[in-house]
């Protein structure tokens, strides 16, 4: 590999220090403080406590010259992916050797991403040995440019996550129940920051008030112990990815490390972040997307090292239905481990617990049949579910709204 320009070749440091140094170039005077929303299509970096638009290039260079860059993402927004593949050619052009990193897959299915970059794989077959509709359940069209990037440039494909199963456990019961060789080669999480903790109980309390139906305001005792619980098991999640972002930058080459994850995985620093300081990794580079639109709120300045202000595009087609259950694999079965009150799955009278035996009449013994099914049943139609509920078997239909 051709190393960087000596420009780019610096000492240990967070990637903001870089970014700062290039933006300190530029004289106060012409330097201009972005809107408190920042203009579309451009780059801003924080600069006293204000963002301020840069030219991509410079993002790029100081990019380049971390050992791992982390894009955030809202998992199911097509213009952050079309962004994260913008950000990645440019660059795959500064440090083609490369390694790119996906919260997408647990650690399971990386020979399925090898054989996929080696070329041996269709991408039905990719799909399909990666356990996509059971281990992610977005449609893989929203991610495929991406894969088809790292296939067409020979650039290895890692398996952050961990199975669901792993952090579900921790969850419920806390990191010490699982017995260390369920726990997938994973440390124990370094202990998260007393910001980051605020940021979790927030999403704790979110999910707690979603999960009994309540009015927004409605604020039930906290339960502790429950949310320690909770920390645990985000904090496991970053770590998890953490380690292995970590691990491919031992390897051979020592290449530019991408992770691909969500943007409450990066932002602040928390989370990968975090973990990956722990880990002595301290080249790190922070980049999250922008929604801008009509009510737009100004980002917090120290979000991340750079922020990319993509205006709102409406979408394409509307969103494939959503039943509003989390589902699990059981044995030759899928079973229903939570319903959101008020969703399609509660008005249709299914309940936490069932197993769903048939789909339109077919045996479902996998999720991921499941969920394609539901993903492919057209608005303003019934789809049949079998239904097995304390030793009976039932059948509920399922009418998808029609489209407005």
């Amino acid at each position: 590999m051709t190393p960087p320009p000596a420009s780019r070749r610096r000492g240990p440091g967070a990637a903001r220090a870089a970014i700062v140094a290039i933006v300190s170039i530029v004289s106060i005077a012409t330097a201009q403080a972005a809107p408190a929303c920042p203009a579309p299509g451009a780059w801003h970096v924080s600069r006293g406590g204000a963002l301020v638009e840069r030219p991509g290039r410079e993002v790029f260079e100081a990019m380049a010259a971390q050992d791992i860059v982390l894009l955030g993402e809202q998992h199911d927004d097509a213009t952050h992916h079309a962004w994260q593949l913008e950000v990645l050619g440019a660059l795959h052009a500064l440090r083609p050797d490369m390694a790119l990193g996906f919260e997408t897959f647990p650690r399971r299915v990386q020979p399925a991403l090898d054989r996929w970059v080696a070329g041996t794989l269709s991408e039905a077959e990719f799909l399909k040995e990666a356990d996509w509709d059971s281990v992610w359940r977005l449609p893989a069209e929203l991610y495929l440019p991406l894969f088809r990037f790292a296939r067409m440039h020979r650039l290895p494909m890692i398996a952050l996550n961990v199975e669901r199963s792993f952090t579900e456990a921790v969850a419920r019961s806390g990191w010490a129940s699982v017995p260390t060789e369920r726990r997938e080669g994973v440390a124990r999480p370094a202990p998260p920051g007393a910001a980051y903790r605020a940021t979790l109980r927030t999403v704790f309390e979110s999910h707690e008030k979603r999960r009994a139906g309540e009015a927004t305001q409605a604020d039930p005792a906290l339960d502790e112990a429950k949310f320690e619980r909770f920390v645990e098991a985000q904090t496991l999640w970053d770590r998890a990815m953490a380690e292995a972002l970590a691990a491919r930058l031992a390897g051979p080459g020592r290449p530019l490390v991408v992770g691909i994850l969500g943007t409450g995985h990066v932002q602040h620093g928390h989370g990968v972040p975090h973990q990956l300081r722990a880990l002595g990794v301290t080249r790190i580079g922070t980049l999250l997307p922008f929604d801008v639109g009509a009510h737009c709120s100004p980002p917090a300045p120290d979000i991340a090292d750079a922020l990319f202000a993509v205006p709102q595009v409406p979408q394409a087609a509307p969103p494939p239905p959503r039943l509003g259950v989390s589902l699990a694999q059981a044995d030759q079965s899928v079973r229903i481990l939570e319903v959101v009150p008020g969703s399609l799955a509660a008005t249709s009278g299914l309940e936490k617990g069932d197993r769903i035996a048939r789909v339109a009449g077919r045996p479902a013994q996998r999720v991921g049949e499941v969920v394609a099914a539901i993903r492919a049943q057209p608005p303003g139609t019934v789809l049949p579910l079998g239904i097995e509920r304390d030793g009976r078997s039932f059948e509920i239909l399922v009418r998808f709204p029609p489209r407005e």
